[in-house]
């Protein structure tokens, strides 16, 4: 297979301009663009991922495979692991993205013992850094896939059952080993399994410490080995589980306060699983940047009408823009960037699909950044904001807040005091994102 191109291409896809009607062309990414002081590329930092895009075979609860890509099928598992590392470069080549994603079972077919495993894991880790020397994309993060395999049918870090535990931090340590290797930028936790089903028969206080020293046990190995990057976890309330443990950020916040893991540990956010939690994409943004936790973004969508993680590509260019003027706000990416955590629809089975859902999307970020940049420059949405709060930056409020004030004090002055309600200005707030998306 791996002499014979899986897309019909040779060219990297290149910016052509708002007039392109060419699906396989971008109109408004425009990676040498300056955007607020940086590169449109690197205030992006677009990473392709290797499980939805290289690894599921377009299957769903009711339904099979769709998808019948070539290197999933075949008797020799590594032979056809590396035909996958050549289609997953090409397109990383194609669509020119900086940055690529995976989890271990990803890219390395999984062995009879651990040992077994971990020794794939290598093998295609060397070819990866092999491909590397000579092509431009990067590892922003790699991570271990602790939720498909049965033995993490309860869990992982959190199972009733300590060989578990230890399977999976064996499991840990090569991955990071493995993203370490290849200078990936960060490392990412997502707890699937962690959570429960049913309280019947769960020992919840018991299952958040057992979490709590899985991730002490990972900082101190990313110390001991020098990586450099932040641990990410990334927050979703359900599905797998009834309940997880990283229900939301605000959630993750408090965890990572209990277990004193705050300097080590940041958060990738998703829209998706913000919406599951019942929240806004931006409110999960605005509350890691609250708390001092942000650090990555996985860039996708769900279906309003579907109670389920869908896993959409992103295309909401004004939810993207309010997002992106936090982040502008805040001086955009450090370690982190967008990773394409989406999956084009089952019935999307030409080669083609795969790219045109990247290059809209990516189409689609671009134009709510430049639309968040607009708002920042004319301080349309941060101007009302600073006057609403003005009160709190004259001498005596800011006194109270430095605590040079007791409450007597406070209370006594409260007696000269009429405050009047003023407008919050919703609906002309709503109008001016408008004008810009």
């Amino acid at each position: 297979m791996a002499s014979n191109r899986f897309f019909d291409r040779a060219d990297p896809i290149a910016f052509a301009g708002t007039d392109s009607r060419d699906p396989l062309a971008f109109r408004f990414y425009d990676k040498d663009r300056e955007v607020m002081g940086r590169r449109m590329e690197d205030q992006l930092r677009f990473a392709v991922c290797y499980w939805h895009s290289f690894t599921w075979p377009g299957g769903d609860p009711f339904g099979g495979e769709t998808f019948n890509r070539p290197w999933m099928h075949g008797s020799d598992a590594l032979a056809l692991a590396r035909d996958k590392a050549d289609v997953a470069f090409d397109m990383f080549r194609l669509l020119d993205v900086p940055f690529f994603t995976f989890h271990d079972v990803d890219v390395a077919p999984e062995g009879a013992s651990l040992k077994e495993s971990n020794d794939n894991l290598k093998a295609i880790t060397d070819i990866f850094a092999k491909k590397m020397e000579t092509e431009k994309v990067r590892l922003l993060w790699g991570t271990a896939n602790l939720f498909s395999n049965r033995r993490y049918m309860a869990g992982a870090a959190t199972n009733p059952d300590p060989d578990v535990f230890t399977y999976a931090v064996g499991q840990v340590k090569a991955a990071l080993d493995a993203t370490h290797a290849l200078n990936g930028a960060n490392y990412v936790c997502w707890g699937g399994r962690e959570g429960y089903e049913t309280l019947l028969n769960t020992d919840m206080g018991r299952e958040l410490d057992q979490l709590g020293r899985f991730l002490s046990m990972l900082v101190d190995y990313k110390h001991k080995i020098g990586f450099e990057g932040p641990i990410l976890i990334e927050p979703k309330p359900k599905e797998p589980t009834k309940h997880q443990y990283d229900f939301d950020a605000a959630t993750v916040f408090g965890f990572l306060q209990k277990y004193d893991l705050v300097a080590d540990v940041k958060l990738n956010l998703e829209q998706n699983h913000a919406i599951l939690a019942g929240h806004s994409f931006e409110h999960e943004v605005k509350t890691a940047y609250a708390a001092g936790l942000f650090g990555s973004l996985d860039i996708n969508r769900g279906d309003d009408l579907l109670g389920w993680d869908t896993d959409q590509f992103a295309m909401n260019v004004g939810e993207m823009a309010l997002v992106f003027h936090e982040m502008l706000r805040h001086g955009g990416f450090t370690t982190g960037g967008l990773n394409f955590d989406a999956k084009i629809r089952r019935q999307s089975i030409d080669p083609d699909d795969l790219l045109i859902a990247h290059v809209a999307s990516m189409d689609a970020c671009a134009r709510g950044l430049l639309a968040a940049e607009a708002m920042l420059k004319d301080e349309a949405l941060t101007g009302p904001l600073n006057a609403r709060y003005a009160g709190w930056d004259q001498p005596e409020a800011k006194a109270i807040l430095a605590g040079e004030r007791t409450l007597e004090q406070v209370a006594e002055r409260a007696l000269g005091l009429d405050p009047q309600p003023r407008s919050g200005r919703q609906e002309y707030l709503e109008g001016v994102v408008n004008r810009y998306v």
